[in-house]
C-alpha cells in the first residue's frame, strides 16, 4: 500500500471514531470563530461554495445561510453522517455533504466560486496537491479561503508541535509554517487578499479526550509537553492553572486568495 493510501487510511480510521466527539469540539462550535470566517468568506446569494474537509458540516450550514448552494466533502463517512443529521435538523436544502479525496476532487475545473477548508489541512498528507485541487475547482476571480494551525517557523520546534500532534493523533500530518502557507498560495499564482493570526486555548485533557488517544500515549504527550514547560519546545504556551489542569495554546492562521483569470 502506498504512503497516501496508508495515511488515508489512517484518516478514516480517526474520524471514524472521534466524529461525535470532534463535532462537540469547542474549536470547531465556537460561534465567534465561525462568524468570522463567514464574514470573512462574503458569500453572495448567486455563489456556489466548496467545502474542503467538512467534518460535521459546521461550515457549510453557516454559510448555506449566505450562498445559493454548498457542497461538503469529506474523505470519512462517518463525520457526513454528523453533517447530514445537522443539515435535516435546520432543514437547509442548499446544502449536501458526498465523500471526496480532497487530492482528487471529482469536480470539474472552475465549478465553484469560492473552496473554503477549514482545519483540515493540516491532515492532508500532501497539502501542496490539496490546495492546486482547491484552486482547479475554483472559477477564474474565485477566491481560496484557508484556516488552519500553524506551527513555527523556526523548524525544530514545529517539529515538536507537530511530533506531539501525531502522537495526539495519528491522522495529524503536518502544521505549516505560515511563511510556507503564503508560498503555496504564490507558487499556485493565487493572489493573496488577507491574513490573519488567531489562537485556539485548548484544555490539555479535553484536547487528547476528543481524539480518544490511547492512554500510554496521552501520558507522553503530557511529559513532554509540561516537563520543561518554561522552555517551551513546541512554541504552545503550556501553563498549569489553579486546579492543576494544563492548557496551552495553538496558533492559528486565515489565509485568503483571489485565483487571477490569467
Amino acid at each position: 500500500m502506498k504512503e497516501p493510501e496508508k495515511h488515508n487510511m489512517l484518516v478514516r480510521e480517526s474520524f471514524t471514531r472521534q466524529a461525535e466527539n470532534y463535532a462537540q469540539a469547542p474549536v470547531v462550535t465556537d460561534r465567534d470563530r465561525l462568524e468570522r470566517l463567514v464574514r470573512l468568506v462574503d458569500a453572495k446569494a448567486t455563489n456556489r461554495l466548496l467545502e474542503v474537509a467538512t467534518g460535521p458540516g459546521l461550515v457549510a450550514l453557516a454559510l448555506a445561510r449566505h450562498a445559493h448552494e454548498v457542497v461538503g466533502v469529506d474523505l470519512t463517512e462517518a463525520p457526513l453522517v454528523v453533517a447530514e443529521r445537522q443539515r435535516q435538523a435546520e432543514g437547509a436544502s442548499n446544502v449536501r455533504f458526498e465523500i471526496a479525496d480532497a487530492a482528487d476532487l471529482h469536480f470539474a475545473d472552475g465549478a465553484f466560486d469560492v473552496v473554503v477548508c477549514r482545519f483540515g489541512l493540516h491532515h492532508f498528507m500532501d497539502v501542496p496537491a490539496v490546495v492546486a485541487e482547491m484552486t482547479r475547482v475554483c472559477r477564474p476571480s474565485g477566491r481560496i479561503v484557508i484556516e488552519d494551525l500553524v506551527a513555527s517557523n523556526l523548524s525544530e520546534r514545529g517539529a515538536f508541535h507537530n511530533h506531539l500532534e501525531r502522537l495526539r493523533d495519528p491522522s495529524h500530518a503536518r502544521a505549516y509554517p505560515l511563511p510556507e502557507l503564503l508560498g503555496m498560495f504564490t507558487d499556485l499564482k493565487l493572489e493573496i487578499e488577507h491574513v490573519s493570526s488567531g489562537e485556539v486555548v485548548q484544555s490539555l485533557n479535553t484536547w487528547l479526550s476528543v481524539a480518544h488517544t490511547p492512554k500510554m500515549q496521552a501520558e507522553i504527550v503530557q511529559k513532554l509537553l509540561t516537563e520543561h514547560a518554561e522552555l517551551d519546545h513546541a512554541s504552545l504556551q503550556p501553563w498549569c492553572d489553579a486546579d492543576g489542569e494544563w492548557h496551552f495554546i495553538q496558533r492559528t492562521a486565515i489565509v485568503i486568495g483571489r485565483k487571477l483569470s490569467f
